[in-house]
């Protein structure tokens, strides 16, 4: 599976994981590593549930077995978290009592990497083998059975994030992506380099790369769930597909994309509803998330602001300028020197 060639000596290289350390070995300020190999064998399950908790999601692990063992590298982005592990059969679930002690509005995003795994949620079974990938609702009960050593690669996204490009997923408690499916083998690719420890990432390269996963992913979603559908979904599916590709044309309107579409603009709205957003506020926070990233990409420097702000659909720089300081909470130029706010 070409997808999948990156063998466990790489995703677990023996900089990142080192059998000696206990505690969390630190690699980067984003990037930490865990193994039981030093801690004693009648303590394994109990720190692997802690490590689990704090590199994941809060859990709780089941099924002892009498031999166990399992390594854990990840890295934490504000609010993404990625993950790649390899372990001993076991079992984990997230019960109604983990809901409600530590709510979490996530997705978990899980490709199964070696073994097979089985998850149940809301009275759905998902049957994981290599090569595959699942979606699970983090705000939903669920239980993930492990029958024999498995391998994984995680993915902690925000619901809001996801939803915003694949917004059917609110419609279904879990999905699957199939090894075969058309997107599948560059999801996966993309997955395993998020949860790659064995070298640094820099912040704007994690922004691109979850966008890109966020896209493979509504791709997939939107090519697998077509026939269950209904046309509202699929409408709006490619309604946000055709506003992407038009976010830097200072045109877009709802009215030229529900003239695209051949839609009353009350019925666009009416799409976007299900994004939890206007079309005007989805537009602004997506052309000044797309200023945002432009702005801390090295190799446009040589743009000035006002370059920054047209091509990235604003024709009004002093309009761009307060809006990008209400929602990042500091002017573009210090965005673009690097100074430190709230994401």
């Amino acid at each position: 599976m070409a997808a999948c060639e990156m063998g466990t000596s790489e995703m677990f290289n023996s900089e990142a994981i080192s059998p000696e350390v206990v505690s969390p070995e630190v690699v980067s300020p984003e990037v930490v590593s865990w193994t039981t190999d030093s801690v004693p064998p009648g303590e394994r399950f109990s720190y692997w549930r802690e490590v689990v908790c704090q590199t994941v999601l809060n859990v709780a692990t089941e099924s002892r077995p009498e031999q166990f063992r399992a390594r854990i590298s990840g890295r934490k982005f504000g609010e993404f978290r990625f993950a790649a592990f390899d372990s001993s059969s076991h079992q984990i679930v997230r019960n109604q009592r983990l809901l409600t002690s530590a709510p979490a509005d996530n997705y978990l995003i899980s490709l199964q990497y070696g073994g097979r795994c089985h998850i149940s949620q809301n009275n759905d079974d998902l049957l994981l083998d290599p090569g595959e990938i699942a979606i699970v609702d983090g705000q939903q009960p669920f239980r993930v059975v492990f029958p024999q050593p498995v391998s994984r690669v995680l993915a902690v996204v925000p619901k809001h994030a996801l939803e915003a490009f694949a917004p059917s997923l609110r419609n279904a408690s879990n999905f699957k992506i199939r090894r075969q499916s058309p997107f599948a083998a560059l999801t996966r690719q993309h997955l395993l380099e998020l949860a790659n420890t064995s070298h640094e990432l820099r912040e704007l390269e994690i922004d691109v790369l979850a966008g890109n996963l966020f896209n493979l992913l509504a791709l997939s979603i939107a090519r697998d769930t077509t026939a269950r559908m209904a046309r509202p979904d699929l409408q709006l599916a490619a309604l946000l597909m055709f506003c992407r590709q038009q976010l830097a044309n200072p045109e877009l309107s709802a009215a030229m994309a529900a003239a695209r579409f051949n839609i009353s603009v009350r019925t666009l709205q009416l799409r976007f509803r299900r994004t939890g957003q206007t079309f005007g506020r989805w537009l602004l926070e997506n052309r000044l998330e797309a200023s945002r990233i432009a702005l801390r990409d090295p190799g446009r420097r040589g743009l000035g602001i006002s370059e920054v702000a047209y091509r990235s659909g604003f024709n009004d720089l002093s309009h761009f300028n307060k809006a990008f300081r209400a929602r990042f909470g500091q002017t573009p130029s210090e965005c673009r020197n690097g100074s430190d706010a709230a994401r």
